[in-house]
């Protein structure tokens, strides 16, 4: 008999539940949050099983690898297309929806989360690591800085050396408030040294890759943006038309169109955040301090004329995850004198 399960994981405790082609609960239970106990009871429970079905989460990723090594065909789900469809049950719990997420798998009515690479995933989580880091030195220095400018003490622009030699300088004299700032200040200290060891990774990581020495090649792009672009595509044939990597990265507009109502707002700001934000800051770099002509900074120049020079970073933006994935394709270098094809 074919079957679908669903499963609702927690930590302590997996809801499971396997119903049949037409829907109907076949046998539901709550096993131990365990790879083997849960492939145990499918394999015991569930004959045929054509899908299997969890959210997307914390432990989706850890849960999704160890199901597969032992043969289910699992799928992660979008947890925002599951709460769409689960929100339509008037009681909400795990039992309730194991259920329906049986039945999401049994109609096909999902979107399936692609599940990154051990590889992409360990490039992540250095990049997350590195912008936790440089938002931490941040926050310190706004907090020195407002902590002095109530004492009439401004430190001005100041980068990361001349920084910690201003806000000693001003303590000089003011031992009262040294002794709130200066813990501040060590601690941004022990953080720099920290985010310098991370810089070191990067860039020898960078180094070692040759594709992201192939992304380098584009203008504007340095080593955070090409480690980061390749950790969140992972496989480039996955997109079947280079121009949905804007889409998938949030560069592209929303569109709600209902009757006689059709408008573009503003960009979706939908998949990875940090990704986006390098794209950006590169797009950025592109405009104002790349001297050599390209086809694609006098593309963003004509939008910054037209409509200024923040929407013309976020279409260079997109234009470069489209570059970059035709690139990856390709395995070519960025071309400064022919516009891609596929832009």
């Amino acid at each position: 008999m074919i079957s679908y399960v669903g499963l609702d994981v927690s930590l302590k405790s997996t809801s499971v539940c396997v119903v049949d082609v037409e829907g109907s609960v076949l046998i539901e239970q709550s096993v131990a949050s365990e790879p083997d106990t849960i492939a145990n009871f499918i394999h015991t429970n569930a004959l045929e099983v054509q899908r299997v079905g969890l959210e997307s989460g914390p432990t989706s990723i850890w849960f999704w690898r160890e199901l597969a090594q032992r043969g289910l065909p699992v799928i992660c789900i979008d947890a925002r297309h599951a709460r769409a469809a689960l929100s339509m049950q008037i009681n909400k719990s795990d039992r309730n929806d194991a259920v329906g997420i049986a039945r999401i798998m049994q109609t096909g009515w999902y979107r399936e989360v692609q599940i990154k690479s051990p590889h992409s995933d360990m490039i992540r989580a250095l990049l997350t690591s590195r912008a936790l880091l440089v938002k931490i030195r941040r926050d310190l220095e706004n907090q020195i800085r407002g902590l002095l400018k109530v004492e009439g003490l401004v430190i001005g622009r100041a980068t990361k050396r001349v920084f910690a030699r201003r806000v000693e300088s001003s303590l000089a004299n003011r031992s009262d408030v040294a002794e709130i700032v200066r813990p501040l200040l060590e601690t941004r200290q022990a953080d720099q040294q920290q985010l310098v060891t991370l810089d070191k990774g990067v860039r020898q990581l960078a180094v070692e890759t040759p594709l992201t020495q192939n992304f380098m090649t584009v203008p504007g792009v340095g080593p955070i943006t090409a480690l980061a672009f390749m950790a969140a595509i992972d496989d480039p044939r996955r997109f079947k038309r280079s121009r949905s990597v804007g889409a998938y990265l949030g560069l592209t507009p929303r569109r709600h169109a209902s009757g006689e109502i059709d408008w573009n707002g503003r960009i979706s700001k939908c998949g990875n955040s940090l990704v986006r934000t390098y794209l950006f800051e590169a797009a950025g770099v592109l405009l104002t301090r790349v001297p050599q002509s390209c086809a694609l900074k006098a593309w963003g120049l004509r939008i910054a004329k037209r409509s200024g020079m923040k929407k013309a970073r976020t279409a260079v933006a997109r234009k470069l995850a489209v570059i970059l994935h035709r690139m990856w394709l390709e395995g070519t270098e960025f071309q400064w004198t022919i516009e891609s094809k596929t832009v």
